[in-house]
Formats: structure tokens, C-alpha cells, sequence
């Protein structure tokens, strides 16, 4: 009898009535890995089977079955990958800054996996909540995972601001140019005319020197991130293409399979399930 292949992946995703949460994602994959790319919120991590391999701010981790929870700062560059035939299944909290200030992005760039049994107790009983669709008791427990990341960022120390080099400050203004012109988008020498004329190639190396990736890399990581939620609140995928930037719904397709591991009308549907 011919054994029975199993799918390479399985996802499922939704946005859940509590404030402070932006989405909840579950997915198991075999053969995935993420492209560099950033979330304008916290990735709260638990990992059910397997092992992830991932780099944040260019420095590799591993987390597989344990005590440990992983926390990946909004505004970091990471990826993630499969490292076993047997792939992995993880748990994904999409926190807003309401949970958790930007300010503690340094401590949890210095320490992304937080071996704490009783906070990965505390996320496994908030996303069983968020299964049972009680917004209360899972307002309630979120509070309590809160209470706890807060104890393990606090006194970490924050990320040097003052006295960035030119190049830095080039970045930064580029990426909130990229942040405002989210889904129309600005060509190479237009941001060089606004930033003052820079050359464009300087312009580049700079965004990547401080961001891990090019600027057209992070701008299609934000735009994925913005039809996720498009998606999960009833849009189709020709409108969330569209209203995340992207050229159409073939664009958006080939780009959310690589980010997500899943295509967007499976991405949707799982919300529903």
C-alpha cells in the first residue's frame, strides 16, 4: 500500500476581538523558509513540534520543543527556515505596541529566546482562549503574558539613538518614506530627490547596512504584512491585492506563498475555519 503524503504545510490565521493582538497564526511546514523581512508588530513564538532556525538583526538562533518562547521585535530584520525533513509546527501572537513599548526592541534583540516555563504556560493557555473565541478570559491572560514579557525586557537597556552616523540617518529616513507611500510606492530616484539628492546606489548600501535588506525587500515585507490583514477581515484577494500596493493578484500570490508559506485565498479561508 502506497504510503499517504502528507500537505507541506497547513496554516491557519485569524484576528481575534482583543485588543493588542493583531493576528493569530498557526502553521505547521516542511519545506518553508522566510525571506528577510520585517513585522510593525511583536512576534510572540511558540514552537509545538520540530525546530526553526532564524536570524535576527544578522545573528542566527535555533528554538525547537522546549520551555523557551521567542519574541522577534517589530522593526528587526529576521527570517526563518525548517531544518529537519520533519519541518516544525509553531503557535504566532501578532502583539501591537500596546502589549509591549518599541523602547524594549534592543533588550529583545539581545535576548530573543526567553527560557521561561511559566510564560510558555501562560501563551499556551492565552491561544487555547483565543481557539475558545473568549474575548475576556483571553484579555485576561494576554495581561498575564504581558506582565511576564515585561519583567524579562525591563532593565535590558534600550538602543543607542543619539549620535547615529549619516548613513544610519539616511536609512531611517528612507524607511519612513517607505512607511508613508506604503502601497503607492516611490521609485529609486524619486526618494533620491526628496532625500537630498543622494546617489541611489549610496542610498541602497545605506538601508541595507542598517536594515539587513534592500529597500524594495522591506517595502514588499510591509505590503504582504498589510494584505494579511486585509484578508483575515474579509477581502478577497484581487482587493487585498490591490489595496496592499501590489501590481495584481498574481504579484501578491507569488510573493505572500514565500512569506506566509501558503497562498492567500488558503490564507483567508483559514480564518473562517
Amino acid at each position: 500500500m502506497a504510503a499517504i503524503r502528507q500537505p507541506r504545510s497547513a496554516v491557519r490565521a485569524w484576528q481575534p476581538p482583543v485588543p493588542g493582538i493583531a493576528e493569530v497564526f498557526h502553521a505547521r511546514f516542511t519545506e518553508h523558509a522566510y525571506p528577510a523581512h520585517v513585522h510593525d508588530t511583536w512576534a510572540l513564538m511558540i514552537v509545538d513540534g520540530g525546530r526553526v532556525d532564524f536570524a535576527l538583526d544578522r545573528e542566527r538562533h535555533g528554538a525547537g520543543v522546549s520551555d523557551a518562547v521567542v519574541l522577534l521585535p517589530p522593526g528587526v530584520v529576521h527570517d526563518g527556515r525548517t531544518v529537519t525533513a520533519a519541518g516544525f509546527r509553531k503557535r504566532v501572537l501578532y502583539l501591537d505596541t500596546s502589549v509591549l513599548p518599541e523602547r524594549l526592541t534592543g533588550a529583545a534583540v539581545d535576548a530573543p529566546l526567553l527560557a521561561d516555563r511559566a510564560l510558555r504556560e501562560r501563551v499556551h493557555g492565552l491561544h487555547l482562549a483565543l481557539g475558545e473565541r473568549d474575548p475576556l478570559e483571553a484579555q485576561s491572560r494576554l495581561a498575564f503574558v504581558r506582565e511576564r514579557l515585561h519583567g524579562w525586557l525591563a532593565g535590558r537597556g534600550e538602543p543607542p539613538t543619539a549620535g547615529a552616523a549619516p548613513g544610519a540617518r539616511l536609512a531611517v529616513r528612507l524607511r519612513e518614506l517607505l512607511d508613508a507611500r506604503l502601497v503607492e510606492g516611490v521609485t529609486l530616484e524619486e526618494a533620491s530627490a526628496r532625500l537630498g539628492h543622494v546617489h541611489p546606489t549610496h542610498l541602497i548600501r545605506s538601508f541595507r547596512t542598517a536594515y539587513g535588506l534592500p529597500p524594495h525587500a522591506y517595502l514588499t515585507g510591509r505590503r504582504v504584512a498589510v494584505a494579511r490583514g486585509l484578508l483575515l477581515a474579509g477581502a478577497r484577494p484581487a482587493r487585498a491585492a490591490a489595496e496592499a500596493g501590489f501590481y495584481d493578484q498574481a504579484h501578491l500570490a507569488r510573493h505572500f506563498a514565500r512569506h506566509v508559506g501558503t497562498s492567500p485565498a488558503r490564507f483567508a479561508r483559514s480564518g473562517r475555519a
